[in-house]
């Protein structure tokens, strides 16, 4: 028996594709019915991590559908109530400055708008190199933004990048369980172990 539908959508934090697709399978292994959701930069770039064509093809064999990767796509999520929740992972510092700012022109935006509509739950999982710089103040906004809701994050590499923030993806699961309770999972900002 499903527990909720997810909808999963991808921004373009490449360097953690692969823990993003882990996790989509993770959820699927709980129970979960994952539907697919990729920025029109994810759907469409290829990078040295990896080819967009190879992202989508694993996506949508994780998960057993299409990807939607337009704003006419992700634009009935909300008024078809498509999802329970969905889950940004990963997060960029550009959809966090867009979704803070109300800037709604991306498949993942308009996702996330269309789902706040109807009050359901936001889960940012944020992987951003200038998270702790020019992203700070739009963390900041979204964690006092309700429905929306944090993977907890830390500093991924605090000598070479001090202004880096990378959300345990591996927590995932735990966090979309609180998150659907309408419950923020502590702390939000982990130490280094």
């Amino acid at each position: 028996m499903t527990k909720a539908t997810i909808g999963f959508a991808m921004c373009g934090s490449f360097c953690t594709f692969s823990k993003a697709l882990q996790q989509m399978k993770n959820l699927i292994d709980l129970g979960y019915d994952v539907l697919p959701i990729m920025s029109q930069n994810t759907y469409s770039t290829d990078t040295r991590f990896g080819k967009a064509e190879e992202t989508v093809k694993k996506a949508e064999e994780i998960t057993g559908k299409k990807v939607l990767h337009t704003i006419v796509e992700t634009e009935p999520i909300g008024p078809k109530k498509m999802c329970d929740l969905i889950l940004i992972a990963p997060c960029t510092g550009n959809t966090l400055a867009k979704l803070a700012n109300g800037i709604t022109d991306t498949a993942v935006t308009m996702a996330a708008k269309s789902h706040l509509r109807i009050l359901r739950p936001i889960l940012l999982c944020v992987a951003s190199n200038d998270a702790l710089g020019a992203s700070a103040q739009n963390i900041g906004r979204l964690l006092n933004t309700k429905n929306i809701y944090f993977v907890p994050m830390r500093q991924d590499d605090f000598i070479k990048k001090p202004n880096s923030l990378v959300a345990d993806f591996e927590k995932i699961p735990q966090s979309v369980e609180k998150a659907l309770n309408k419950e923020q999972i502590q702390p939000v900002f982990e130490q280094l172990s």
